[in-house]
């Protein structure tokens, strides 16, 4: 999978949905400008010792990023959307793409992908969730939806047996 943050603001954030891309062999793809300095010790101190393994791709603009990825099946997680992330059908290799977190992605981008607009639901008082937790929610249930290929999903005890 392919997780995409338009011009992300919070480098703890991006530190965290690094290490998530990380454990589930995901691409992060960042779109420019960035809020933070990538060298920034806070999303490396997030990051831990994860940062040096992710797969990460960064992009001057949104433009940059369609030139470059121009069959991406893309999923637009907003709280603006009718369906939920659990309503649609995610590709193999779909990109799933999250806003800055103080705006979300401009509804000038949303309106070409109503289709494949998503949500997560939550209470009407509550404007939205943090990022990097909804970047978790929505990639494992797209992993999910793939079986959670290539990914452990069986654990072992240290000390003892099942």
């Amino acid at each position: 999978m392919n997780i995409v943050l338009l011009e992300p603001e919070i480098p703890q954030n991006t530190a965290n949905i690094g290490r998530s891309c990380v454990a589930t062999g995901s691409t992060l793809h960042l779109i420019e400008p960035l809020g933070f300095d990538l060298n920034e010790k806070s999303v490396r101190r997030a990051g831990l010792d994860y940062w040096k393994d992710i797969d990460l791709i960064v992009y001057k603009n949104f433009e940059e990023f369609l030139y470059k990825n121009p069959n991406a099946s893309l999923y637009m997680a907003t709280t603006k959307a009718k369906q939920t992330y659990v309503d649609v059908a995610y590709d193999k290799d779909g990109f799933i793409m999250f806003g800055k977190e103080s705006a979300g992605i401009p509804e000038e981008i949303l309106l070409n992908y109503k289709d494949t607009s998503i949500r997560i639901p939550m209470l009407e008082s509550i404007r939205s969730l943090n990022l990097s937790n909804a970047v978790a929610i929505v990639l494992y249930e797209a992993l999910r939806q793939q079986g959670f290929a290539s990914l452990e999903t069986e654990g072992q005890l240290h000390r003892f047996n099942w």
